[in-house]
């Protein structure tokens, strides 16, 4: 059983963790697995992207994240004709005083929520990068600092939807996770059917962590000790990507150092203090699949390549 020990350090970052859980249950019926995920990509200080059809809650998981964790939060609903300059900021000229004064866009938040982050143009899709990869903007050459913690949960539609852009693998790979939250299961969607507007117990959320408790849990998940025998599996895992001719491009060291973060956290929201090959297995499909495709000719064969890694590359 996945317990924290007695004592131990880690037992009330687990305890704060279940909490933050159930906190989001209450508003995301029947998807506690994508919840811990998503919690997970947030310690490891990550980025989410949610890829998923119109109407199933991606939206909402972002709300309710930044409710339980108490981050300023703004929302950018991307749309064909959003500029650059509508999320980052704009200089204007102060006639009065003779200089430009900065106005800061929504990107200045601790949770921002890109909403149908594909309807947007490539170019505004771009305006996230530096911000996603270097927690700071440049603006009229003048870089400045985004507010700590920082992180981008972004919702896109799927690809063939009309009025869509693919992101681009740059951008792609500055996501940490890539999840899908799916339908509802029946019992799941006869209790939202029958329950309470889910924007009004949205509106009844408290945080669950503070800022300070947030950080150490951080902190404290970069502690969390990874055996050398782990790190032999993960380098096998990265290694078999590059030399099968399964995948089209193999994952890159980048890559790696996620999956990395992410087994660490996910380990601490197990409540150890060590990761397992386990660990590993439950993010990786989250971690990887957005960044390593079949080759034509595997394309369509009807599993993910996380489970085609894990099924090929035995747990030394």
């Amino acid at each position: 059983m996945n317990l924290p020990l007695p004592g131990s350090k880690n037992q009330d970052s687990h305890r704060l963790l279940e909490e933050v859980v159930r906190a989001a249950a209450q508003v995301i019926l029947g998807k506690e697995q994508v919840v811990r995920l998503s919690l997970t990509c947030l310690i490891a200080r990550g980025h989410l992207l949610i890829e998923d059809l119109p109407g199933v809650g991606k939206t909402t998981l972002a709300h309710v994240l930044a409710n339980i964790l108490g981050l300023s939060f703004q929302r950018i609903q991307f749309t064909s004709d959003l500029m650059p300059a509508d999320i980052l900021g704009v200089s204007v000229f102060n006639r009065d005083l003779g200089v430009f004064n900065f106005h800061s866009g929504p990107i200045f938040s601790q949770l921002i929520l890109a909403d149908e982050v594909n309807r947007a143009t490539p170019r505004t899709q771009s305006a996230l990068l530096e911000a996603m990869e270097e927690r700071q903007v440049t603006i009229d050459g003048k870089s400045r600092p985004l507010p700590a913690p920082f992180f981008v949960i972004a919702t896109q539609n799927p690809s063939h939807q009309v009025g869509t852009f693919p992101l681009p693998e740059s951008q792609l790979d500055r996501f940490n996770m890539c999840l899908q939250l799916g339908y509802p299961d029946t019992e799941a969607e006869r209790e939202l059917l029958r329950g309470r507007d889910r924007r009004q117990v949205l509106g009844e959320i408290q945080p669950v962590l503070s800022l300070e408790q947030l950080a150490a849990i951080q902190a404290e998940a970069e502690q969390v000790t990874i055996a050398d025998a782990l790190l032999d599996y993960l380098q096998g895992l990265l290694e078999y990507s590059r030399i099968c001719s399964d995948y089209s491009a193999g994952l890159s060291p980048r890559a790696g150092l996620a999956i990395l973060r992410s087994t660490r956290a996910w380990a601490l929201l197990q409540g150890r203090a060590h990761a397992l090959p386990e660990d590993i297995q439950a993010v990786l499909p989250g971690v990887i699949n957005h960044r390593l495709n079949f080759s034509r000719s595997q394309a369509g064969a009807g599993y993910s390549a996380a489970a085609s890694l894990i099924e090929q590359v035995p747990v030394p």
